[in-house]
Parts: C-alpha cells; structure tokens; sequence
C-alpha cells in the first residue's frame, strides 16, 4: 500500500510547500552543527545559507517538473 505525502502544510492559514520547510530546517541544522564545529559564527551561517538556497532551488524546480509547468519563452515586443 502506497503512502501519499502532501505536497503542502497549512501553517496560520497559508498553504506552505513541504519543499520550503525542508530547506528552512536544512539550514538550520546545518548552521547548528558547523557553529558546534567551527566555532565560526560567519562560516556556519554562509554554509547554513547555501544548503538552504540549494534545497529550496531543488525543491522548486521539481514541483514545478511534477506540476506540467513548462516557461516558454515570452517575445519582448509585439512585432
């Protein structure tokens, strides 16, 4: 038997992708665990960041694959 995952979770009324979510407590574990590492608050929050922007960046372009969106490519004038 198969399990559905949902696609959102409803947080103070505003529908928020599970990809969002995941990439907010990536970061922060991350930041946590190299600024026990490193000691260096500036090395944890620039890597914290990073990991974030790329699992969010992931996360988008797959919802996007899994949701048929296609960007066409828009003509700058209407000549």
């Amino acid at each position: 038997m198969a399990t559905a995952h949902p696609t959102t979770v409803d947080i103070a009324g505003t529908a928020w992708p599970v990809y969002k979510l995941e990439a907010l407590a990536a970061g922060l574990v991350a930041g946590v665990l190299l600024l026990l590492i490193t000691g260096a608050p500036q090395v944890a929050v620039l890597a914290a960041a990073t990991i974030t922007a790329v699992r969010w960046t992931l996360g988008q372009i797959t919802a996007r694959r899994d949701a048929g969106v296609i960007r066409r490519p828009r003509a700058l004038s209407a000549h």
